[in-house]
């Protein structure tokens, strides 16, 4: 399903993202998506370009960001939306991760290699889009390995090449086998909590959304109530990992809590090639959307 909304959009600013702002303003005018959002993690740089940009794409652009964060032990991801980027916050916000990420990442190739595999610093900041190197996510550990010659037959790998069960989309689906929370080769770090990441939006102005709460609550739905008593604005009800039936339980819960109810693909490029610009299940036309957006106060009417 194809759908000209998409406010869940990475750039290469995120670790995991593929495609420069100008290339994604392109490729979204190309795919018709008239509302966007760039949300890269933990950083704010994309919007200042992406606004510059986007009438001259007829795009009308909110700007974004994706936090990640932690509550009751869990690691969730928040979505600002309409906030100052030009705030301080942001830079600080980003510069603290990264600094947790640089380390986290020496780390993952410990771990790594305790997997059985055999990977280089010049190897993975090879394949990384960062031009300063030395941050590597889960996912530019399973490009480097997925490459290898020798490791084309390893059984570890053998789900996420082409047509195994796991070759949807391969390399977030390694991350997520291997790095993500609870997996054999994640590191902690050092993240806000839900509540200050939610403070932090609405300091700066903006409108706090629960990302993807279908996948990343891990089926305890029940917490959106409290996590709505902290603050919360909306959540991301239309996603590339909701099904109908997630999407409408958790459509029923926004209309009963009064929260805003946003979409988004979750658009990585090459990390995730089974995911597409405006690319996720919804039942409500944009124009309704919108409308929604307006009287939630995420868009201004004139947008």
């Amino acid at each position: 399903m194809k759908n000209y909304i998409d406010l869940h959009i990475h750039s290469k600013y995120s670790g995991d993202g593929e495609l420069s702002v100008s290339q994604l303003m392109e490729k979204c005018q190309e795919t018709g998506i008239t509302l966007m959002s760039i949300t890269d993690h933990d950083s704010a740089k994309a919007n200042a370009t992406a606004k510059a940009m986007a009438k001259d794409y007829n795009i009308n652009y909110i700007t974004g960001i994706e936090i990640d964060c932690r509550y009751k032990g869990m690691d969730l991801h928040l979505l600002g939306y309409g906030f100052d980027e030009t705030s301080p916050d942001f830079e600080s916000l980003e510069e603290h991760i990264w600094t947790e990420e640089r380390n986290a990442s020496l780390w993952r190739i410990d771990l790594t290699h305790q997997l059985g595999f055999e990977v280089t610093k010049e190897e993975l900041n090879a394949i990384s889009n960062l031009e300063e190197g030395g941050i590597w996510t889960g996912e530019v550990f399973a490009e480097v390995l997925l490459e290898k010659p020798e490791y084309l037959n390893h059984e570890l790998l053998l789900p996420y090449r082409k047509d195994g069960v796991r070759g949807d989309n391969p390399m977030v689906n390694f991350y997520w086998d291997y790095y993500s929370q609870g997996k054999p080769c994640y590191v902690h770090l050092d993240f806000p909590t839900l509540g200050d990441a939610i403070l932090m939006i609405h300091k700066n102005g903006g409108k706090a959304i629960l990302a993807h709460p279908g996948k990343s609550l891990k089926g305890r739905l029940e917490l959106i109530k409290e996590i709505t008593d902290l603050g919360l604005d909306g959540i991301e009800v239309f996603c590339s990992y909701h099904n109908e039936e997630i999407a409408k339980q958790l459509y029923e819960m926004a209309v009963e809590l009064d929260l805003i109810v946003t979409c988004g693909s979750d658009y990585h490029g090459k990390t995730k090639p089974a995911v597409t610009l405006g690319g996720y299940p919804c039942w409500i036309p944009s124009k309704e959307l919108k409308n929604e957006f307006i009287l939630k106060g995420l868009l201004k009417s004139s947008g």
